[in-house]
């Protein structure tokens, strides 16, 4: 097999299931595990990805008026790597390739005929079976990682049972604000928190700073998508929205996560983001992995 991933969850997913060394092609943001940075790079933004998110925002907007995809797909590689299969997704023009410009380069651009996997998953339940699925296309069988996972899952989940319950906004752009949707309510709920002006299974929804004022949050978790820890503390000190008045703020629970790595990748890796939010939610609880996730700095008190 000759693998490109042009999707950093699905590279995830090709890693937990031990098939690293097949893949020959990634995207410009697949990073994780660190070896894959020296593969081949197969897409481009079409925008500077560089700038406050106000910006960036803008910028992708004023693109996705005119085109169908805001990241270009560097065809001359793919056709150089010739893969047998190609990874992608067809649930976020921001995210990623849209499956659609693979689907056209395959067609007239290649020539050979690879085989496209696309993941669309929007809640967890999707997300294992999106690995399964993976696993099954490319002759691995995926159910003992994904046991393995959901273990996990269930480890943490009933180690918060009985607990108190925060109200919990977790903010996945912060100019405009967004909150974040699809998978990240259930780890809210799984992790023993009320989830805020979201809705489990469905598209991020835009906030106003008014909606945040009126449900006024126990705990703030700012996980900016595509953003790692630093620059989100970075967009967090521009911010032009008085945090600080509201009860998290005044608390100091309001916290900066490392949401690239993370929350914002449907893929094995969101246990890990489980446990960072039972840790911020009920800090100190042990389920056995707590001290880990505890030194691992990917989350940060923004206020104190």
């Amino acid at each position: 097999m000759r693998l490109v991933s042009l999707l950093p969850s699905a590279t995830e997913i090709v890693h937990a299931l031990g098939l690293t060394p097949y893949l020959v092609g990634r995207s410009h943001e697949c990073d994780y595990p660190p070896a894959v940075q020296a593969l081949p790079v197969c897409t481009a933004p079409k925008f500077n990805p560089h700038g406050n998110s106000q910006a960036i925002h803008e910028r992708v907007t004023a693109i996705l008026q005119t085109a169908v995809s805001v990241y270009d797909l560097r065809w001359d590689i793919l056709r150089q790597l010739r893969p047998t299969h190609i990874l992608t997704q067809a649930q976020c023009d921001v995210c990623a390739v849209n499956l659609s410009d693979v689907a056209c380069a395959v067609a007239t651009r290649l020539d050979t005929a690879p085989q496209i996997i696309s993941l669309q998953p929007q809640t967890l339940a999707q997300v294992w079976q999106d690995i399964c699925d993976v696993g099954e296309r490319l002759g691995v069988n995926a159910q003992p990682v994904v046991a393995h996972l959901l273990g996990q899952v269930a480890a943490i989940h009933q180690s918060v049972q009985g607990l108190p319950r925060p109200r919990v906004l977790c903010v996945e752009w912060l100019q405009p604000l967004m909150s974040a949707g699809n998978w990240v309510p259930e780890l809210v709920e799984l992790a023993g928190g009320e989830p805020l002006l979201a809705t489990a299974g469905q598209h991020s929804p835009w906030l106003t700073w008014e909606q945040v004022q009126a449900v006024d949050p126990d705990v703030i978790v700012l996980m900016p998508c595509g953003f790692d820890l630093t620059r989100t503390l970075q967009e967090w000190h521009a911010s032009p929205y008085p945090w600080s008045t509201l009860r998290a703020g005044q608390t100091g629970r309001i916290y900066a996560a490392d949401g690239n790595a993370f929350f914002n990748r449907p893929g094995p890796r969101l246990v890990e983001s489980l446990a960072l939010l039972a840790e911020i939610l009920h800090p100190g609880v042990d389920w056995g992995m707590a001290a880990y996730y505890r030194a691992c700095a990917d989350v940060v008190p923004v206020l104190s």
